[in-house]
């Protein structure tokens, strides 16, 4: 008797196929969520692959795969950091000298930060981020390192007491913004920028709370801040309203300050929201339906 071979069951079983081997459609081949049907339905099960001897290593590199290394930095990020307490990002240059006035500055606002009671988290790099851990370092303060796998290995610096490597940048970035309650924005290149507007971006579309964002040194970045107003603004880029996001200080004092004065600020006016809607909400069950 000739084995029917028009139809199959769902996990794709040997009927699946027909007498010549090639796949029929049937109902189809599941693999978790993926359903695969026609010439898609694989030669052996996911089973068979796994138990096979002898097979190459090329499925570690592998979009599925690399899932799972994406997966796991989240994982290891968020547990490292899960009891830092308050933290503030501090950015800027690789590239600035340990005799630079700028990297002066940041040793100063590293310090400043820890003597307040936060953690300090950078790139974990030299330049601006050694100078920040630095200060934060020597002032008995959290000093956090997130580093970020590059060509020209940088390593981290000294002076980080809890560091945490990352091979994608977009799971570097989360570490910074979720366990930040504020940045601070010294003179950098790129990876600065990058940093800058990437804050700027979730603050001024509302995808995350409102923190402070200091730029510090008037001579780097009015530039910067006088073509946003101007020529970006003008064109209705942005709202002019949007620059009101960054503050410029030219001292780590100022800077500082500015962080512990508008982070106040801020978490005042997020816990008087809150308790505004929770009031509207018990106002609404309270009130008899007819009424509504």
């Amino acid at each position: 008797m000739t084995r029917a071979t028009t139809s199959g069951p769902t996990q794709g079983s040997p009927r699946d196929r027909g007498d010549d081997g090639v796949p029929q459609t049937g109902r189809g081949y599941r693999k978790g969520p993926v359903l695969l049907r026609g010439t898609q339905i694989p030669a052996q099960t996911t089973d068979q692959r796994l138990l096979a001897a002898g097979a190459d290593a090329d499925w570690v590199h592998t979009d599925p795969w690399r899932v799972m290394r994406i997966q796991s930095e989240f994982v290891e990020g968020f547990g490292a950091l899960a009891e830092v307490g308050a933290a503030v990002s501090v950015f800027g240059s690789a590239r600035t000298p340990r005799d630079h006035p700028d990297y002066a500055l940041a040793v100063e606002v590293g310090r400043l930060l820890a003597e307040a009671g936060y953690a300090v988290m950078t790139g974990g790099g030299p330049g601006i981020m050694e100078a920040a851990n630095e200060g934060a370092h020597k002032a008995g303060g959290t000093s956090i390192g997130l580093g970020i796998e590059l060509p020209f290995e940088q390593g981290m610096n000294e002076y980080v007491n809890l560091g945490v490597n990352f091979r994608y940048f977009f799971a570097r970035k989360t570490m910074f913004v979720k366990y930040a309650q504020g940045f601070v924005v010294l003179p950098g290149g790129f990876g600065t920028f990058d940093e800058l507007f990437e804050a700027l971006t979730l603050v001024q579309t509302h995808k995350v709370t409102e923190f402070p964002i200091v730029l510090v040194g008037t001579d780097y970045w009015s530039g910067l801040l006088e073509w946003l107003g101007s020529a970006v603004a003008d064109r209705g880029m942005i709202n002019p309203a949007d620059l009101d996001l960054l503050h410029l200080a030219d001292t780590p004092a100022e800077a500082v300050d500015y962080v512990l004065e508008r982070g106040a600020a801020l978490a005042a006016s997020e816990r008087e929201a809150l308790a505004g809607l929770v009031e509207d909400q018990q106002e609404a069950a309270d009130t008899p339906p007819a009424q509504q």
